[in-house]
């Protein structure tokens, strides 16, 4: 039986942008950094570059216009020069080393930078977009203050596969930003995805993303949140309302 092949990134395609950007958009809290990037590669119809297959991946069989795929896959383009990693699927934390070193090691010499899409729970409807950024290098922490990004004020942590991810860059030396967008707790949020993109991915990669599409699925998310809420309280008003001759 052949030996299992040791590289975890598999190349479809070559790459021509010249020290791109690398930006995550794999599956976590609201959906909204798969959403942002998803919305980034149709804009600026990137192209597959290639995959990453480890055996801790789930197994499923993820499939697109009728063709099957694989789960996790990395798109790249030149206008501007960046690179996609995104993700089917929630990532596995046992999947995590094989990710770090296929990023770290096998593609850390395709980009010059990597931003990291986070989200954290929004405590009202006033805070779902906010927007705040931490960077691992000097450097970037001033690229993000060029760019007007507010800077984290407070300590904090950052877990998941995006952790993991900024933690490994700041290792090894790698330079790398986290975006924290503040979301919709319960549902996918289009509206925090549109804000990451209008309020720190175009100033800092320098593109221009239509985000029409995610603004109207946000308004159609919220109508329906509306929805809902007037049929709750309709329910409520009925099920508190007195049945006549239930008392004599």
């Amino acid at each position: 039986m052949p030996e299992p092949s040791a590289e975890l990134f598999h190349r479809s395609s070559d790459l021509d942008a010249e020290s791109p950007t690398l930006i995550e958009g794999l599956p976590g809290h609201g959906l909204v950094a798969s959403i942002a990037v998803d919305q980034i590669v149709d804009q600026l119809g990137l192209e597959k570059y290639g995959s990453i297959r480890s055996d801790e991946f789930p197994p499923v069989a993820s499939f697109t216009d009728g063709l099957v795929q694989d789960t996790v896959r990395v798109y790249g383009g030149t206008e501007p020069d960046i690179m996609t990693l995104q993700s089917d699927v929630p990532i596995p934390k046992s999947a995590f080393p094989d990710l770090r070193q296929c990023v770290l090691e096998e593609l850390a010499n395709d980009f010059s930078r990597a931003i990291f899409l986070g989200a954290a729970p929004a405590q009202s409807e006033d805070q779902q977009g906010d927007v705040v950024g931490v960077a691992t290098t000097e450097a970037l922490k001033a690229e993000l203050e060029d760019a007007g990004i507010e800077l984290a004020a407070e300590s904090g942590a950052v877990s998941g596969v995006t952790g993991a991810l900024v933690n490994a860059c700041h290792q090894a030396d790698v330079p790398a930003v986290l975006l924290l967008v503040r979301a919709d707790p319960r549902l996918p949020d289009p509206a925090a995805a549109r804000s990451v993109i209008e309020t720190a991915l175009e100033p800092l990669v320098d593109f221009d993303i239509d985000t029409t599409e995610l603004r109207e699925q946000a308004e159609e998310i919220q109508r329906q949140k509306q929805q809902v809420a007037q049929q709750l309280q309709q329910a409520q008003e009925e099920q508190d309302e007195p049945i006549r001759g239930m008392f004599r």
